[in-house]
């Protein structure tokens, strides 16, 4: 039987490695919003929108791109759920099979960072909406993955639900402390779409490496420190704020 504490530690770490994900997220949606034909990665019901918006502008470009966003990304979701699988009974707090999509992930933003590179960091034509459509796949990859965690709610990528449950939890009555876990994981994609949209302004060439450090240090990191301590499983019919409670910390607030 795992410890409390040994499964509180590897919940926290999930928690901390789905911050950086975020980062990656925010920064690939303003990598694809601002360098890569004016579309969202992985906010599809943005790219709806702007969808239905290019229609009655008649600007056909714009909705090429967008219906590649989405087509992409629903590849994507369709690889990730393949290759990371489903939330299952008696599963690791981290799934091995996570950390296998994830790396598929590093490898797709990889090759649309060599794409990127070739094209003098400013892509036009087909390359930028290749690079658009890899991007997507990665994210939909990405998201699809982290549903296997089995959290109800946790997500890197769309966010809405988060910031609607955060501010329904503070106005009725919980604490800031209560609610860190969404908080952090807003943050992480506000600061990943601001880091991403100094450098496409500033150093363009550096862009791609924010993404590939985010996902490649998850990939490794988790890797690393799930293998070193081994696999901590929630109890049956547990869940993480039960796990952090027991080990004496303050429970997650599901987002």
């Amino acid at each position: 039987m795992i410890a409390p504490s040994h499964a509180a530690r590897d919940v926290r770490l999930r928690h901390a490695f789905v911050v950086l994900l975020t980062v990656n997220a925010g920064a690939t949606d303003a990598i694809g919003f601002l360098a890569l034909g004016g579309a969202f990665t992985s906010v599809m019901t943005g790219n709806l929108v702007l969808l239905g918006i290019s229609g009655a502008d008649g600007d056909g470009t714009l909705a090429r791109h967008i219906l590649t966003a989405i087509l992409c990304y629903i590849g994507g979701c369709i690889l990730g759920s393949r290759l990371a699988g489903m939330a299952c009974e008696r599963q690791p707090i981290w799934p091995r099979a996570v950390t296998r999509a994830l790396g598929v992930e590093c490898a797709l933003f990889l090759l649309c960072a060599v794409g990127w590179w070739l094209q003098g960091s400013q892509p036009r034509g087909v390359v930028q909406l290749a690079l658009l459509g890899g991007n997507a796949v990665a994210l939909g990859v990405q998201s699809s993955s982290v549903q296997r965690f089995g959290v109800s709610g946790l997500s890197t990528t769309y966010m809405t639900g988060t910031l609607t449950t955060l501010i329904v939890r503070l106005t009725s009555g919980h604490r800031v402390r209560d609610v860190a876990d969404s908080l952090q994981i807003l943050g992480g994609l506000l600061a990943g779409a601001l880091a991403a949209g100094v450098l496409v302004d500033q150093v363009p060439a550096l862009a791609p490496l924010l993404q590939l450090v985010a996902v490649a240090g998850v990939t490794i990191g988790s890797l690393v420190a799930f293998r070193r301590h081994g696999r901590a499983y929630l109890p049956d019919g547990g869940s993480d704020a039960a796990v952090l409670a027991a080990s004496g910390s303050a429970p997650p607030v599901a987002s």
